[in-house]
């Protein structure tokens, strides 16, 4: 049995949710569209403008449209922005020819903080733009929106302290015949202590452990805030049409260990919807992907009107765990397929099943004939999205693109 998740109320405007914010955003927001800034110098970076240079803007073909693209070759790195702070990017737009889930995990998408060697962002492109499984879908959210399932936006703010740069990598193996692209920044004439950097981590395990959580964002330790997550699902066929999003979201902060101190109730409560889990797009939830018949899910939940903050360590699970009626999950269980069942519902509530290390014989008479939750193994991958005190982090590097992109599903 499902209970709904309820979301806390919006409490805060954006700029006041995302708590210390660049100085940017307190001079973007509506209330002071008004009023006057010298503080701040816009810069569009592009193909047009690389540098981004005051008066430097669209000089081939003497002024008319002269290079609104390029191209970047297998294994070739193109720089999209290089530039000195501080300032903050306020947009990045960008579009690409081939759109396929090939191209959109095989190409990379790397950003750097205060010239640190190691990128805070390294993130397949597709999912970077919150474009779960290499599938594009039109959708709008707080940060990113696909209008016409044919772009990329993202709207976070990124502030930087003494530069910035962003490159987009090229692993798919195949030439990338157009890159559209413009980064939209301010460059400040000061820089606010409080300001958090921008970082972003995506990894992927095809073949989850029973019993084990999958990891959204592993632990980090400083200071920050946890912003959100887009998770993708391949589910195991092996579990039929069982549903697959039991699972409670954990968020284990400040030294805690072995509970935490923030948890859902279930994945679809995690993002605002119940009973089930369909595509939908919102503000601060969705589900851009729900494919029932490639057994594909895709979702998202930013932590803006519930601001998440940590002041020494973070670390974001899910548990892997489904659900379905007790004869077709013992009917699995009887076939060898890979579960461990956790609870069986009877007219009372749950009765807890899981003892660590064993796994209950749903055949017993003496358990009830109602709804069965189980660990099972399915294919997960996610995006999480932080910001903390470091330009960057000790996460580990991106995965290679042989395993981001193999069996995708795609059509």
């Amino acid at each position: 049995m499902r209970y709904a998740f309820v979301l806390l109320p919006l409490m805060m405007a954006f700029a006041i949710g995302c708590g210390p914010a660049p100085q940017a955003a307190t001079q973007g927001t509506s209330a002071q569209m008004y009023t006057y800034s010298d503080a701040m110098e816009p810069r569009w970076i592009s193909f047009e403008n690389p540098t981004g240079a005051k008066g430097a803007g669209g000089k081939e073909n003497a002024g008319a449209k002269g290079h609104p693209y390029d191209q970047v070759k297998a294994g070739a790195t193109q720089t999209l922005l290089d530039l000195q702070g501080p300032g903050v990017i306020n947009r990045i737009w960008l579009t690409i020819n081939e759109r396929s889930p090939q191209m959109l995990r095989g190409l990379v998408l790397n950003m750097y903080w205060d010239g640190e060697s190691k990128p805070a962002v390294s993130v397949p492109l597709g999912d970077f733009f919150s474009v779960g499984l290499g599938r594009m879908t039109v959708f709008e959210n707080e940060f990113f929106y696909n209008p016409e399932g044919r772009s990329f936006n993202c709207n976070i703010q990124m502030p930087f302290r003494k530069s910035a740069k962003v490159e987009l990598v090229n692993e798919s193996g195949k030439d990338l015949a157009m890159l559209f692209y413009d980064i939209d920044v301010q460059l400040l004439k000061q820089w606010d202590e409080k300001n958090l950097y921008f970082h972003a981590y995506w990894h992927r395990d095809t073949a989850t452990t029973l019993g084990k959580d999958f990891e959204i964002l592993p632990q980090v330790r400083g200071k920050g805030r946890f912003l959100g997550s887009h998770v993708g699902v391949n589910a195991n066929p092996l579990y039929k049409k069982t549903w697959f999003g039991e699972g409670e979201v954990k968020m284990y902060l400040d030294g805690d260990a072995e509970y935490p101190t923030l948890i859902g109730t279930g994945t679809e409560d995690y993002i605002g919807t119940a009973w089930g889990q369909g595509a939908y797009t919102g503000r601060y939830t969705g589900c851009t992907v729900a494919d029932e018949k490639k057994l594909q899910w895709a979702f998202y939940r930013f932590h803006v009107p519930d601001p998440v903050f940590f002041k020494t360590d973070c670390r974001v699970t899910i548990q892997q765990i489904g659900g379905g009626m007790k004869p077709e999950i013992l009917a699995m269980q009887k076939a060898g397929v890979p579960l461990i069942p956790v609870t069986v519902q009877d007219e009372a509530g749950l009765v807890p099943l899981y003892t660590p290390g064993k796994s209950a014989d749903l055949s017993d008479p003496a358990l009830p004939n109602g709804w069965v939750n189980y660990y099972r193994s399915d294919d997960l991958s996610a995006t999480a999205y932080f910001y903390h005190e470091k330009p960057s982090s000790e996460l580990p590097a991106l995965q290679p693109v042989a395993l981001r992109a193999a069996a995708l599903r795609a059509d």
